[in-house]
């Protein structure tokens, strides 16, 4: 039980230790909220803003702290500390690491009351031959693997197509590969299927400059799945590579579209 309490209390120290590094130029109430949020979340093991307060063990009414998590929740991440984060991260990646790129999303079928509700599919319960759509939100969230092959967020956004300032998904997308191309000078990205898109790729090999991988549908390349739109892409790709010098053995999984 000894040692028990003092890994607990060890454990407690890192984590609050790592968020005094991120928030250290924040104002305090910031970084009250930031080590508030890091250790609430992990003692949980979840994301409900009334489990991270039962960890917290505050004499304040449980309501109030909740008020005050959404309100700073609402402001957004602080530079200041998105800017650290950044730099620890790119400390504890090689100098060309793996970045991977594939959009999910959040599922609310029950949801009523969420703001810009929009409809995505739902991976969980879509297949092959069919697509299921949901209330819900997409998400966008790169991560890169460190030196020790543990994978780190380096981008997190939720959006929707019904919000008034949404123009295109694929922007959110952009402004990922945007943000891992400054912190990285070279990076190789990993992508699934779904990025088989020409505006991926010369976001890629104009704009980033850096190498990647492809996952494409599941058959071989020999055999062209539809020929009216098959040729096209493989000859845009096979041009595109040709004039890229910054593109290094890039390496095809699977036929194209």
């Amino acid at each position: 039980m000894t040692n028990f309490t003092s890994n607990t209390y060890q454990m407690k120290r890192e984590i609050l230790s790592f968020s005094n590094k991120i928030s250290k130029n924040l104002p305090k109430s910031q970084r009250k909220f930031m080590a508030d949020m890091n250790y609430g979340i992990l003692a949980s093991k979840d994301c409900f803003l009334t489990d991270i307060v039962d960890q917290l063990h505050e004499p304040s009414r449980k309501i109030n702290i909740v008020d005050r998590l959404s309100r700073h929740l609402a402001k957004g991440t602080p530079k200041d500390a998105l800017r650290t984060y950044l730099t620890k991260v790119k400390k504890w990646c090689p100098d060309q690491p793996v970045i991977h790129i594939d959009d999910s999303d959040v599922v609310k079928p029950d949801g009523y009351k969420f703001e810009s509700l929009g409809w995505v599919r739902d991976g969980s319960e879509s297949t092959a031959t069919k697509n299921v759509y949901k209330k819900g939100y997409h998400v966008t969230e790169p991560t890169v693997l460190t030196s020790n092959s543990h994978p780190v967020s380096i981008f997190s956004e939720i959006h929707s197509s019904k919000e008034k300032d949404f123009t295109f998904i694929n922007d959110v997308t952009f402004c990922a590969m945007d943000r891992a191309a400054a912190l990285f000078k070279k990076a190789t990205f990993v992508m699934d299927r779904g990025y088989d898109d020409n505006k991926m790729f010369l976001k890629l090999v104009q704009r980033c400059a850096n190498n990647y991988t492809n996952h494409l549908p599941a058959f071989p390349i020999a055999q062209v799945k539809n020929p009216q739109r098959s040729p096209l892409r493989l000859r845009f790709l096979t041009c595109t590579l040709r004039k890229a010098f910054c593109v290094i053995d890039p390496v095809i999984c699977r036929t194209m579209y």
